[in-house]
């Protein structure tokens, strides 16, 4: 396995999908690339975590 250059979806960066990442991606069962760069995949995640703390607030 060698080293890849993928194009962010997000953002339109590139960015190296290495060895290493396509070696975890493997033993985790994960069959699709990832389609955002490290820094789009940081700031879905926290957009994520803050829509669900948004959610669980109840209004009286």
């Amino acid at each position: 396995m060698a080293d890849k250059t993928l194009t962010c979806k997000d953002c339109g960066a590139e960015f190296v999908f290495t060895e290493g990442e396509q070696q975890f991606y493997a033993e985790k069962g994960f069959t699709n690339e990832p389609q955002r760069c490290p820094e789009c995949r940081k700031a879905k995640k926290a957009q994520r975590r803050n829509n669900t703390l948004i959610t669980n607030i109840k209004i009286s």
